[in-house]
């Protein structure tokens, strides 16, 4: 039963990483598009670290089942597999709403701001879903130690990012009028007065 659980899970980390290969061609074409039409490409030195985190995310989950014989815990499983597909509901509402403005890479984008969808809430809606993704993918096995290490080293190089990107995105007053009084990551409801 135990090795039939790792090698599904396997399966799954394999899956999700196959997703990530996918998402990244798509955001390549995106920017070239992007690019072509005039946005600007915003140097990120902090990017090569995310993909280095992301890649490991794999590798480390793998590794700590696999090494550590953790279990298939089937609350605690399943909770983060309906979780993860959460997840793949959201991603699919931002990557429909952006369009082909989406992609992995900072671009200011000469394009009308996309303030519908998940965006009409939040300016970050896919860093929320990393976020959990990051938690979640991880602990369908019980990793705990790489859900919590690599949540945590997620979230320091994200806020670095995000800086980045908003210092960028701000900066077109189009777009400070339509997101800049939104929240980052989650909706927040309004006072009454």
């Amino acid at each position: 039963m135990a090795e039939d659980s790792l090698n599904w899970y396997l399966a799954l980390l394999a899956g999700v990483a196959l997703l990530r290969v996918a998402e990244l061609r798509f955001s390549r074409r995106h920017q070239v598009q992007l690019l072509a039409t005039g946005g600007r490409k915003v140097a990120e030195p902090i990017y090569p670290l995310m993909v280095a985190l992301h890649a490991g995310l794999f590798v480390a989950s793998a590794l700590e089942v696999w090494l550590c014989q953790r279990r298939f815990v089937p609350v605690l499983g399943w909770t983060m597999l309906v979780l993860l597909g959460l997840c793949l509901a959201g991603r699919l509402w931002v990557w429909r709403s952006l369009g082909e403005q989406w992609n992995v890479q900072v671009v200011v984008s000469a394009q009308p701001v996309v303030d519908w969808g998940p965006y009409h809430y939040v300016r970050h809606p896919n860093y929320s879903i990393v976020l959990i993704e990051m938690c979640a993918l991880p602990l369908v096995h019980s990793a705990y130690l790489t859900a919590v290490v690599f949540s945590a080293l997620h979230a320091a190089v994200l806020w670095q990012r995000i800086r980045c990107e908003e210092a960028a995105l701000l900066a077109r007053p189009e777009y400070a009028a339509k997101m800049g009084t939104k929240p980052r990551f989650l909706p927040v409801p309004s006072r009454g007065r």
